[in-house]
């Protein structure tokens, strides 16, 4: 399996919009540009809602059928290890290696001294084409980085070969991910990185490394955009050098992970992806939970009454909502309004704070964000939430799909 150019990670907690998410990919193709779409649900996600990963492909699947798509799609195995991989492998075919836990990890020093003298060539001044920017090389930073990463690289490739026992050669697409790391890796390190990746035999299609700044969970990014740009596009040129360099896939890209509702990167991702010819793949989850938690609140009474719920028990289950997410969200408790008060919201009010619109006094990050982890709690009202689901589903769909569409495809696309 090749993976295509552009390809989007669509995710839906509940498994009820497909079809609205894949509109949004139709109204793209319909204006000129091809994305491949994938959905992507972790065990964590399934853990929380009681899914299963067959559940996934089964709702790809009739989304496919019901909207005639007749090109490439994929269900992403999302943050996988090798002790939940084998759920997966019956129902996916694209498989995110999430390796970031062994980042750090002892490494044996005949392989940090075997990856090192295999790396001596660049030691120097290393120029990657298509940027102004040289790498400088010593030894040191090369026993540093195998230090750090050739734990993690090693068991991405234990896990590779499982998949690819299990699934064939060529049956899949394979994703490694870093990007719940403590710090973000350097251009250098991200070289070297692929090195070790090449090494281990990884047919890797995409990469996600951890950027520069903070990627939380439904809210814009935050951190230095010019920062990030310059990174971005350092890590786009190294790519390109290392697919020649290392005989990597030919479309080998970058992922980004939490990557929705991060518009004001959104311009600067675009022309940097202009600027180098490259392929992305960026995957979305909780987005859509929230659009579809926002269309509940305008929808109707009952609507509005199950919205309100979620908040008051999300805030008296703070702790063990966020801890699961504590690295990718920022939630000032101060900052959130009482349940007392939400009670007394009309369903413009309660969706006007939780909509994502930058431009509007009444949105509220922090509101945003703690329902975007609140999703248990949707999921512990079973067939409650489930059915208000499918009774707004005209009310909902056409919110989700304008979501993926306008807001976050055609930024990172088209404009």
């Amino acid at each position: 399996m090749i993976l295509e150019k552009y390809s989007f990670g669509l995710g839906d907690r509940f498994a009820r919009q497909g079809k609205a998410l894949l509109q949004a990919i139709i109204d793209a193709k319909n204006s000129g540009v091809s994305i491949t779409p994938a959905w992507n649900k972790s065990h964590r996600e399934h853990m929380i809602t009681n899914t299963e990963p067959a559940d996934v492909r089964v709702e790809a699947d009739a989304a496919v059928k019901a909207l005639g798509w007749n090109d490439s799609y994929y269900v992403d195995a999302d943050h996988i290890n090798l002790s939940n991989v084998d759920m997966f492998i019956g129902s996916s075919d694209f498989f995110t290696i999430d390796v970031a836990d062994f980042i750090g990890g002892p490494a044996d020093e005949k392989g940090i001294t075997a990856f090192t003298d295999h790396c001596r060539k660049y030691l120097g001044s290393l120029t990657i084409p298509n940027t102004d920017r040289t790498l400088d090389i010593t030894e040191e930073q090369i026993r540093a980085v195998a230090r750090q990463f050739l734990s993690a690289v090693k068991k991405a490739g234990q896990i590779y070969r499982h998949i690819e026992a299990a699934k064939g050669p060529d049956n899949f697409v394979t994703e490694v991910s870093m990007d719940e790391a403590d710090r973000p890796q350097t251009p250098l390190e991200l070289f070297l990185i692929l090195a070790a990746i090449a090494d281990e035999g990884i047919l890797a299609q995409t990469i996600a490394p951890k950027f520069t700044g903070r990627f939380n969970k439904g809210v814009d990014y935050v951190g230095d955009v010019d920062k990030f740009v310059e990174e971005f596009e350092q890590d786009l040129a190294v790519i390109d050098f290392a697919i020649s360099e290392f005989s990597l896939p030919e479309n080998l890209k970058l992922s980004i992970h939490s990557g929705s509702d991060k518009f004001s990167i959104y311009p600067s991702i675009n022309k940097a992806l202009k600027k180098f010819n490259a392929g992305l793949h960026i995957k979305t989850a909780g987005t859509t939970w929230l659009e579809e938690l926002a269309a509940l609140a305008v929808a109707g009474p009952d609507g509005l009454s199950t919205a309100r719920q979620i908040y008051a028990k999300a805030c008296s289950r703070f702790d063990e909502l966020c801890a699961p997410y504590a690295a990718v969200v920022d939630i000032d408790k101060d900052k959130l309004p009482e349940p007392e008060v939400v009670d007394h919201w009309s369903g413009a009010e309660f969706a006007s704070r939780l909509c994502h619109d930058q431009s509007s006094s009444d949105y509220n990050p922090h509101l945003r964000q703690l329902l975007h982890v609140a999703y248990k709690i949707a999921a512990e009202m079973g067939d409650d939430f489930l059915g208000a689901l499918e009774k707004y589903r005209d009310i909902i769909s056409p919110n989700v799909t304008e979501n993926i569409y306008k807001r976050h495809i055609r930024p990172i696309f088209m404009e």
